[in-house]
């Protein structure tokens, strides 16, 4: 009987973990990043990670490539429940997107040109970018990042948004500047200090 129960328990974290994620990717409008507030609530607010593991988390995530519901979703998996853990959060993850797509993909040519429709899209990008920043703001808070370090993602936004600069070369020129400091700058800063 406590073997029973040990296996139930077992499936149910592992179909509760499929649920979470299952309605995270139902109800997130604009990609991975949008899901940033969805999964920090549901994870950190069960007490599943704590505040400081998703923001670790998510800085490892960003730093990957491939899709970023998908690797954060895998991350946080396998942080909770390790191997299957990972394997029912990615699911869930992509499950409702797959059939979300499939059933627009289904009927979008009837309505692509509908006013309607076009209204409703116009209409949640600011919704988007508010999910966007929301998470942005808490990381900045978490990281306790002075007014100065703000100024360089700052920067970056407004180039990349005003100026067209490709973000390739924001990147490029982070990890150039990253270098300079770490290499050179630190070492003549500390110096400097009395």
């Amino acid at each position: 009987m406590n073997g029973l129960r040990t296996l139930f328990t077992i499936r149910m974290t592992y179909f509760t973990l499929f649920l979470v994620f299952t309605k995270i990717g139902m109800f997130t409008i604009g990609g991975g990043q949008a899901m940033i507030p969805l999964i920090e609530r549901d994870i950190v607010g069960r007490g599943w990670l704590k505040q400081e593991e998703f923001i670790d988390l998510l800085a490892v995530t960003n730093s990957l490539p491939g899709v970023f519901a998908v690797n954060i979703a895998i991350f946080v998996g396998y942080r909770i429940k390790k191997t299957w853990g990972s394997i029912w959060c990615a699911l869930g993850t992509i499950l409702p997107a797959f059939f979300i797509m499939l059933v627009i993909a289904l009927f979008f040519k009837q309505f692509q040109e509908n006013v309607w429709v076009i209204k409703v899209f116009n209409g949640i990008r600011p919704a988007v970018v508010a999910l966007i920043l929301v998470p942005c703001i808490t990381a900045a808070k978490a990281m306790r990042l002075s007014r100065l370090e703000l100024v360089f993602p700052l920067l970056a936004a407004l180039l990349i948004w005003l100026c067209g600069v490709s973000p390739i070369w924001i990147v490029l020129g982070g990890i150039a500047g990253g270098l300079l400091y770490s290499l050179w700058l630190k070492d003549k800063l500390k110096r400097s200090e009395p």
